[in-house]
């Protein structure tokens, strides 16, 4: 028995077991001198798992009486938070060891927070859960305070562990409640109480706050406080990372808890994830239009995108879960190239983050201000670029469910936040003439950014196979 339980488990184990040895090792020879091709065996590892997973998975295997769930849902997570870990990991090797901030431990704690997320989409039980939670959330804690020199950056660790710290309470109260009123914390038996109509006062709040603890993990507003502030504060390449993958491992336990363990009450939770969406929306449509600095744009505009997610979740059937996973898959493509452009922005080798320095940037670099365009419309969800029909799947879900008046307003909210897309546009193409910024040499961040913009570009609905990919996930989680 154990023996299959190890085998179902094999990539986390993998991945934790080499985070260890490259610990151990780093410690007793060279450290720092270690990092970059720590980053690089990492990375390896990363995509190498990533591939193993998506081409060998089938079926669905539970482990531990249940507490870890192998099936497609978690398997389509596992390969899109591996492969944009792993890209994330190559794109910023050079800024940070340009910058002094290339620690060996960075790819280790980055590797550490990937298997968190591993086990999070995997959770079946409670307890699993949390495990998978804290695991990557004491990682990004602690990268996002990596650049050690910098108020900010320090700043930034101690607000996201501050606030991670409280929201971690009310999802472990949370879970409290649920297992007092349920008497058991699987999944799998929570769903056998949690009846519509027959949900207990103690069950729902035990609901609404592992709602609650969720909603931080994703941003979603009014528990977005603390992602301007991190998102600026911590060194770009980490922000690229805090955009991408743990995004994905949030979004997928969202929808692993609200339909393996409440998927009988979709009435109890759909209007309180409606509600969440709708006010992530316009608080990041609305938000961002003050923002000057770029990484603080791209954090609003997370929060808004996030909004358009939990759309899907908020449906409460299988077209909204495979529309959320469809939608985040082009999100972090989308988020990856924009990210690669945001780390060639710099003068006299320091990195560049005002959106005003962008002027007439087109005119010295017409190729990248072009696949800029491209991302921002596509984040803008400007059609016929990818992301428009990231949105259009959510906004289908949403009305096909009963919740037309959240897909209004999801359009209008669309439309408020492609203003400071086209800002930023308008700057490149035909704003005032400024200084010139450095021209970036690394072919490492133009192969992203170019990679990037053709997906958008050509990737029109089926990219990589995700829709199919995606479809089967989300029947195999709501079934």
């Amino acid at each position: 028995m154990i023996q299959a339980d190890l085998s179902v488990i094999l990539p986390e184990i993998i991945l934790a077991l080499y985070a260890m040895a490259a610990l151990l090792g780093a410690v007793y020879t060279g450290k720092d001198k270690l990092a970059s091709t720590l980053v690089w065996s990492t990375a390896g590892l990363m995509a190498v798992l990533g591939a193993w997973i998506g081409f060998n998975g089938s079926g669905t295997h539970a482990a531990f009486g249940g507490m870890f769930v192998d099936d497609g849902f978690a398997r389509f997570a596992k390969v899109t938070i591996l492969l944009s870990a792993a890209a994330v990991l190559v794109m910023g090797q050079e800024y940070m060891l340009r910058r002094g901030m290339l620690r060996f431990e960075y790819p280790i704690l980055v590797a550490l927070s990937a298997v968190g997320m591993m086990v999070m989409v995997s959770a079946g039980d409670l307890m699993s859960l949390y495990m998978g939670l804290e695991l990557q959330s004491l990682a990004l804690y602690v990268v996002a305070s990596m650049r050690r020199d910098s108020i900010k950056s320090t700043e930034a660790g101690l607000k996201y562990f501050v606030l991670g710290a409280l929201s971690s309470g009310l999802l472990l109260y949370g879970a409290s409640l649920v297992y007092g009123f349920a008497g058991t914390t699987k999944f799998a038996g929570i769903i056998q109480v949690a009846q519509h109509g027959e949900v207990s006062i103690g069950l729902l709040f035990g609901l609404v706050l592992l709602i609650s603890g969720l909603a931080f993990k994703v941003s979603a507003v009014p528990f977005h406080m603390w992602t301007p502030d991190v998102y600026e504060g911590a060194p770009t390449p980490v922000t690229a990372f805090f955009a991408t993958a743990p995004k994905i491992a949030a979004m997928g336990l969202f929808a692993r808890v609200m339909h393996d363990a409440f998927g009988n009450a979709v009435a109890d939770w759909s209007q309180v994830i409606a509600l969440l969406s709708l006010l992530s929306m316009f608080v990041g449509a609305v938000a961002a239009i003050g923002q000057r600095d770029i990484k603080r744009l791209m954090a609003y505009s997370s929060i808004a995108h996030m909004g358009f997610a939990l759309m899907g979740l908020a449906s409460g059937t299988q077209l909204g879960v495979e529309a959320m996973l469809v939608y985040m898959a082009i999100y972090v493509s989308m988020n990856i190239g924009t990210f690669a452009f945001i780390l060639m922005l710099q003068k006299d080798g320091r990195p560049i983050t005002d959106i005003g320095a962008l002027n007439q940037y087109a005119r010295r670099e017409p190729g990248k201000a072009l696949a800029m365009l491209i991302l921002l419309f596509s984040l803008a969800g400007v059609p016929p670029m990818l992301g428009f029909f990231g949105k259009f799947y959510v906004l289908r879900a949403a009305y096909d469910a009963g919740l037309a008046w959240l897909a209004i307003a999801g359009v209008v909210a669309s439309v408020i936040g492609a203003f400071y897309y086209l800002r930023i546009v308008y700057y490149m193409y035909f704003g005032e003439e400024g200084e010139d910024l450095d021209r970036a040499t690394s072919p490492v961040l133009w192969v992203f950014l170019m990679g990037s913009a053709a997906v958008m570009v050509f990737g029109i609905i089926n990219m990589f196979g995700v829709d199919g990919a995606a479809a089967a996930a989300a029947a195999t989680l709501v079934n």
